[in-house]
């Protein structure tokens, strides 16, 4: 009987429950674009701005141990290096997947001669498209190219170890310009340099002249030598376990510390780094890190309020629906509670056709939500979205929920239908 009465209802009040369908399926389509963007979104948004910039910076040990307690340039503490060699091992750390790429510096000063100069310049070798083979067997490509990409080059990066290319105010405090030559003499060497590009970062890199590692340690006298190395890398937004392994891991019991370690916290990325390099000390880019986790954060929380405010207006569209068409079939409704209908019947019976008709149209709004989602991957990250499958039952829920809340109002007015009144016509 029940599902004959449920049946009936649904046929001939077709053109409310293809509307409260079609509510369903808009909020259904917004909460599952969202929400899948949102749970596929961290490794993306991190890769977006990985591009501008490293957020772990690594220096020899003995140097930063100098510059922190008695704040000494890094002049003052260049008698301390990596070890070029080792360099590869950065990349068989736990989250050597999360190493989106890296570069070595070598930092030395030269007098440069050319177009009438004979002045001190700070010198930087760096690594730009580098192959590298690592102790795994496996091969990768690193170098400043890919993580610098927002300098603004006139020219060429350098290809070879005769090229050099000036930053925006040496360029212009030297009067270089891509074709020129010039010498350059470090402390153990002089060599001649043609200058590939002037690139612009906006920062006080513009203030000296890169060339390969090789030649910047050629100049010095120190070859496998290394400054410094930057490292790009996807993390985790920190937490109150991050931050007090950051102070003192060891201080972290046995599960926080396995917790933390297999964590991609940008701190647990740090300790790592020092467990392959000989006499390392990895910090963490503050300003970065912490602006990432922020940025992640409030991208986060966009989306949940765009989802919650859009389950929000679908419920209200559903809750006029549904209240219409209690009013409708009052005279209905009337006569099964006269029949002897308990009040949990009669809920049921409306309930259960408003939720049939909400999944009805819940179906094709997640499937228009996913192609939602994609497109905003693409047009957003230049990459696709893919739809997690926690998606599916949470999606269905936040349906049935909206659809539930919906019928409140309605409940309230079944509950409140006297059949003698309805029968009457009153």
């Amino acid at each position: 009987m029940f599902w004959r009465m449920l049946a009936g209802a649904l046929f001939r009040q077709k053109g409310k429950m293809l509307f409260i369908a079609l509510t369903a399926a808009l909020g259904a389509s917004i909460a599952s674009a969202m929400l899948g963007v949102s749970f596929d979104i961290g490794d993306k948004l991190n890769r977006e701005l990985k591009t501008y910039g490293a957020n772990i910076m690594v220096y020899p040990q003995g140097a930063s141990l100098l510059g922190d307690l008695y704040g000494l340039s890094e002049d003052e503490t260049a008698d301390k290096y990596l070890l070029e060699a080792e360099l590869g091992k950065i990349k068989t750390i736990f989250w050597a997947f999360n190493i989106v790429d890296f570069s070595p510096f070598f930092s030395t000063k030269a007098t440069i001669n050319g177009n009438g100069n004979a002045e001190t310049v700070r010198v930087e070798g760096a690594w730009y498209n580098h192959h590298l083979a690592l102790p795994t067997g496996e091969e990768t490509d690193a170098g400043l190219i890919s993580m610098k990409n927002w300098w603004d080059v006139d020219g060429g990066w350098p290809e070879h170890d005769g090229e050099v290319i000036a930053g925006a105010e040496a360029a212009r405090r030297f009067g270089l310009v891509p074709g020129d030559v010039v010498t350059l003499e470090g402390v153990e060497a002089a060599r001649t340099f043609t200058v590939k590009g002037v690139f612009s970062s906006g920062g006080d890199e513009d203030e000296a002249i890169f060339t390969t590692l090789a030649s910047a340690q050629a100049l010095a006298g120190k070859g496998g030598r290394v400054s410094r190395i930057e490292v790009s890398a996807l993390t985790t937004p920190d937490n109150e376990l991050s931050r007090r392994a950051s102070v003192n891991p060891q201080g972290l019991s046995i599960k926080e510390w396995e917790q933390w370690y297999c964590t991609a916290y940008v701190s647990a990325i740090c300790y790592q780094i020092d467990e392959v390099l000989t006499g390392s000390i990895s910090k963490p880019v503050r300003r970065v890190s912490e602006s990432e986790g922020a940025i992640l954060e409030k991208t986060t929380l966009l989306m949940v309020l765009i989802t919650a405010l859009s389950l929000a207006g679908a419920a209200l569209g559903i809750s006029n629906l549904v209240t219409a068409s209690v009013l409708e079939r009052s005279a209905e409704i009337g006569l099964f509670k006269a029949l002897g209908a308990t009040e949990a019947q009669v809920i049921g019976l409306v309930t259960a056709g408003v939720v049939a008709a909400s999944l009805a149209g819940g179906v094709p709004g997640f499937l228009a939500g996913c192609g939602f989602a994609k497109i905003i991957g693409q047009s957003v990250f230049n990459s696709s979205i893919t739809i997690r499958a926690a998606v599916i039952p949470l999606v269905t829920l936040l349906v049935l929920l909206m659809t539930l809340a919906g019928c409140l109002p309605a409940m309230r007015s079944l509950v409140k239908l006297r059949p003698t009144e309805t029968l009457h016509g009153r």
